[in-house]
Formats: structure tokens, C-alpha cells, sequence
């Protein structure tokens, strides 16, 4: 059975950092791309970063230089280093899997793509 475990969460003044880490088991974890997305109220749910099973990486417009993906194949685990995080990036994130090598193509991003998916961690920053 399935199951990827997001942890990690919490709530943050602006300016702070978090890690989040999604631990992935029932699945050859080197044959996924890995990615991390989220939802704020109201909104729909957005990709936020991705990292495939070479390691490449692609990023929102909105995260890239402050968000870090990151993976450790031992553990099944991908992280995502958050940064100088701001109040729009409160949301729920989630963590996902796509089968196959996205790495840093256009399709990287696609949610579409990603059909395993953890049940969210809560990220809340204030002002």
C-alpha cells in the first residue's frame, strides 16, 4: 500500500524558514519524480517544486531562489527547504508522485501528472 507522510509544517513570521519532508513507502521510490504542491483557501492547488529520480529540479515562478527540493534515496524522503517565506505562501502543501523522469521539462509542473499524493501538512505565515 501507498502511503506518502508529509511533516513538518507549522506556522512562521515572514522572513522565517521551515523543512517540510514527505516520506514515501510502497513504491520504487527511483522510479518516481517527486514533487511538492499546495493550496491556499479559495485557491486551486499549485506545483511548487519538483525533483525527478536523476535529480533534476523545476521550480514556481513564486519560489524559485527562497524553496529548496531536496531528496535522500535511503530514506524514501523528499524535503522542501522554505525560505524567507512571506503570507502568501500560507497553504496546505502537499506532497506527490509521478511515475517516471520529469526532471526539469515543461511537464514537470503539470499536477495532472501526479497521481499519488500524501494528505497535506498546514503552512501559516504571518505578518
Amino acid at each position: 500500500q501507498v502511503h506518502l507522510v508529509e511533516s513538518g509544517g507549522g506556522s512562521v513570521q515572514a522572513g522565517g524558514s521551515l523543512r517540510l519532508s514527505c516520506a514515501a513507502s510502497g513504491i520504487t521510490y527511483t522510479r518516481y519524480s517527486m514533487g511538492w504542491f499546495r493550496q491556499a483557501p479559495g485557491k486551486e492547488r499549485e506545483a511548487v517544486a519538483v525533483i525527478d529520480n536523476e535529480g533534476s529540479t523545476s521550480y514556481a515562478d513564486s519560489v524559485e531562489g527562497r524553496f529548496a527540493i531536496s531528496q535522500d534515496y535511503a530514506k524514501n524522503t523528499v524535503y522542501l527547504q522554505m525560505m524567507d517565506l512571506a503570507p502568501e505562501d500560507t497553504a496546505m502543501y502537499y506532497c506527490a508522485a509521478a511515475s517516471g523522469s520529469l526532471g526539469n521539462s515543461p511537464y514537470a509542473l503539470q499536477i495532472w501528472r501526479y497521481t499519488l499524493w500524501g494528505q497535506g501538512t498546514q503552512v501559516t505565515v504571518s505578518s
